[in-house]
């Protein structure tokens, strides 16, 4: 293949996925990614298996859609109810066909640390500054397996993603239990660049930025090599092991 049909290939598999259907879809599972790393290293077992969009997740996802893709709101469904148990929320979930629904206090709540973030114009000169791209995907080869990585935003010197916590205070510390540390390496091999957090705190609307050491990079390279190994054990194409066979074992 010539450099200029692997450059019409790339393309296309791009194209492919920008759309998040396909990202997150069937199309997407040809390629390992930082949210694989987890059941990869703490249970084979669980490794890309069907599971329902949880509170947090759903929020993060509007949260960044207001900030990066606002035109794209529509697509969530909000309900004014006080909780999920209501007869309210619960006959609005089966009339949508969804796995859950937003409460009209979360958004509320979502709107009060996006307005934080955008309010302060570093924040504000950082997330939206001419050139940015916005939702951006990208493919790289590592250790001999390809990778996928959706970038939130790519600026002129870093990667930058936005975060939301619960405590600043705890933010480093839950980096790595998170896989932030690893997503660093990952967003480093795909685009070239390092990472940097934006983060804000739920609750109060503390922002934070949060650059990465070589320390970190090391520590998610440390990851993604032991993910590696542990899908060519299970999956690979030469695969020598039953994952229905995994335990894990340490010395006390």
């Amino acid at each position: 293949m010539t450099k200029d049909q692997e450059s019409k290939v790339l393309q296309s598999v791009l194209e492919h996925l920008t759309d998040d259907n396909k990202y997150y879809g069937e199309y997407g599972r040809q390629f390992l990614s930082n949210s694989d790393i987890y059941s990869l290293l703490n249970n084979p077992l669980n490794f890309r298996a069907s599971s329902q969009e949880s509170k947090a997740l759903l929020e993060g996802r509007y949260f960044h859609t207001l900030m990066l893709e606002p035109n794209k709101l529509d697509s969530f469904y909000i309900v004014d109810a006080t909780t999920r148990n209501t007869k309210v929320y619960k006959q609005s979930l089966a009339e949508q066909g969804v796995q859950m629904l937003l409460l009209k206090s979360e958004v509320d709540e979502i709107n009060f640390i996006a307005d934080r973030m955008r309010s302060n114009l570093q924040f504000f000169d950082l997330i939206y500054e001419e050139g940015n791209q916005f939702e951006r995907p990208g493919i790289k080869e590592i250790a001999g397996h390809m990778w996928k990585g959706k970038a939130d935003i790519i600026g002129k010197d870093h990667i930058l993603d936005l975060k939301t916590t619960g405590s600043l205070k705890d933010f480093n510390y839950k980096s790595r239990v998170y896989n932030y540390d690893s997503q660093a390496y990952i967003y480093k091999k795909i685009f070239g660049k390092d990472l940097r957090f934006l983060v804000v705190e739920k609750r109060t609307g503390l922002l934070a930025i949060r650059d990465v050491s070589p320390d970190f990079l090391a520590s998610g390279e440390h990851k993604v090599l032991q993910a590696i190994e542990q899908y060519e054990k299970f999956f690979g194409s030469n695969a020598l092991e039953d994952v229905t066979n995994y335990y894990s074992y340490e010395v006390l």
